[in-house]
């Protein structure tokens, strides 16, 4: 046995190395992902700008968001409640297809937002209320809720997916790194969506000309960053098809903890 135990390294630890090695393709994946949902609070500014009363109650403006949370709670419950036990084929749905149908229909809700922001961008300017942020138009806020309900499937299929995914291709023993895994790649989207915003509001607002995410909303092109954020989006899942292509098979590794136990039994004896 070495005396310093870094300069030998076990079967079973370099095993360990490259499952974690292999899933940081499609992990990648997960940072444009996140970057999109992080990206909602601009919903706040635009329902600020809307008509927010339903069934005449003023809804505040940072309720709309809530839609999301709820559409993942009510998908997950229809999912392993409805369909699965109604269409069993359903099960039969991997872990890689529900992380793909997730991106795929953020693509989708990052498309709604681009076109109800430019639809009140419209509204706004016909109003006359191209000098007026606070200006409220004749448009409803629910039309926002569409996009955050997307938002809220994406969630449900593509983060559940993921943390599915990272356990059946780790060992019991790596069990906290496939959730850090999934809670880091969030963290690395917030981070690069800021990044984002920084770049194109000072690429955009050179010259002493309002940008896309100019503080008043209707003078600035909201509905274009949406619009980057789609084209984003799409290449994101692009990618993740290429690297789901390339990563295989995502068979359980069961045998893992069995040969770590069998292992253990022989030391012991």
């Amino acid at each position: 046995m070495p005396t310093d135990p870094w300069s030998m390294c076990t079967v079973r630890q370099v095993e360990e190395l490259k499952a974690i090695i292999k899933v940081l393709p499609i992990w990648s994946t997960c940072i444009i992902f996140a970057t999109t949902i992080s990206q909602q609070s601009i919903s706040v500014v635009q329902a600020r700008t809307m008509n927010r009363v339903v069934f005449h109650t003023d809804i505040p403006s940072t309720n709309f968001s809530a839609c999301i949370i709820i559409t993942l709670t009510i998908w997950v419950a229809i999912y392993d409640r409805i369909l699965v036990p109604m269409f069993p084929k359903w099960r039969g749905l991997s872990v890689k297809q529900r992380m793909g149908f997730g991106i795929a229909i953020s693509c989708l809700a990052t498309a709604v937002a681009a076109w109800v922001e430019k639809k009140r961008r419209d509204e706004a300017i016909r109003e006359g209320f191209i000098d007026n942020p606070k200006g409220v138009v004749n448009m409803s806020a629910l039309w926002l809720v569409p996009q955050y309900c997307l938002y809220g499937l994406a969630e449900g299929l593509n983060i559940i997916g993921q943390i599915e995914f990272y356990y059946t291709q780790f060992p019991r023993t790596m069990s906290s790194i496939a959730v850090s895994l999934c809670t880091f790649g969030f963290g690395v989207g917030n981070l690069v969506g800021s990044l984002i915003v920084m770049a194109v509001g000072e690429g955009t607002g050179k010259g002493g000309k309002a940008g896309w995410l100019a503080s008043n909303i209707n003078m600035g092109h909201y509905d274009y960053y949406y619009a980057l954020l789609l084209l984003l989006s799409l290449v994101n899942l692009l990618c993740f098809l290429a690297f789901s292509v390339a990563y295989g098979s995502t068979q359980d590794i069961k045998n893992w903890d069995q040969d770590f136990t069998s292992d253990k039994e022989i030391d012991d004896k």
